[in-house]
């Protein structure tokens, strides 16, 4: 089986945040890899002031270089904005991958608002990693009072394969402060450099290996 990692967002853009999240999380429970599940639109989030797919796709790529991720835009190949339905069919389509789902603590707080959650829950592992401002908000979470029953120590993290779903690990890794949302505020138009505009049918999805169109 592939330890797999898998962090869901809108990357818009994706920054140095998620990058070093994600080599911390690879090392805490000693995965093989990581996923950066590009989404083509997240229900709890505004339109406006969405880059395109392409472009967030692109910054995707450019922050994980040299690091063991696959960026991947396949939630759009699936058809649903919904991380369930995202996470049932990525169990099914690869059965030789055991997958755990990574999200931040400010996630956490707002989980109970997400499409099916107890079901999330009950499908695959979730690692919780701290986020600058969260941790009262995220302990205090609704979602809290039913997935506290199933938290386990982080000190046994890595053999988080082992454990039966739900089962939810909370990370104390090192809080990084950077933001999409501070990004956009200091250069709104990001997405219109050079460094994010390349052609979209360049860009190839890490686990299709289709074009991003």
């Amino acid at each position: 089986m592939t330890r797999t990692g898998l962090l869901g967002g809108s990357f818009n853009p994706a920054h140095q945040g998620h990058r070093r999240i994600s080599r911390h999380v690879l090392d805490a429970l000693a995965l093989d890899e990581m996923w950066w599940l590009v989404s083509p639109g997240n229900p709890l989030k505004e339109k406006a002031g969405m880059a395109p797919l392409p472009a967030r796709y692109a910054s995707a790529l450019r922050a994980s270089r040299g690091l063991p991720i696959r960026t991947t835009a396949i939630e759009r190949e699936l058809g649903s904005p919904f991380t369930y339905d995202t996470l049932l069919a990525l169990t099914r389509r690869y059965p030789k991958r055991r997958f755990v789902w990574v999200m931040g603590a400010d996630n956490l707080a707002q989980f109970h608002r997400w499409k099916d959650w107890r079901k999330i829950a009950a499908l695959v592992p979730i690692a919780v990693v701290a986020r600058p401002g969260y941790g009262g908000a995220a302990r205090a979470a609704r979602a809290m009072g039913w997935l506290r029953r199933t938290v386990r120590p982080a000190a046994g993290a890595r053999d988080w394969t082992k454990w039966r779903p739900p089962a939810l690990v909370l990370l104390q890794l090192p809080l990084d402060p950077t933001s999409a949302t501070g990004i956009r505020a200091a250069t709104p138009h990001w997405h219109q450099s050079t460094l994010y505009s390349l052609k979209p049918q360049a860009l190839r999805d890490g686990v299709t290996r289709r074009p991003i169109l």
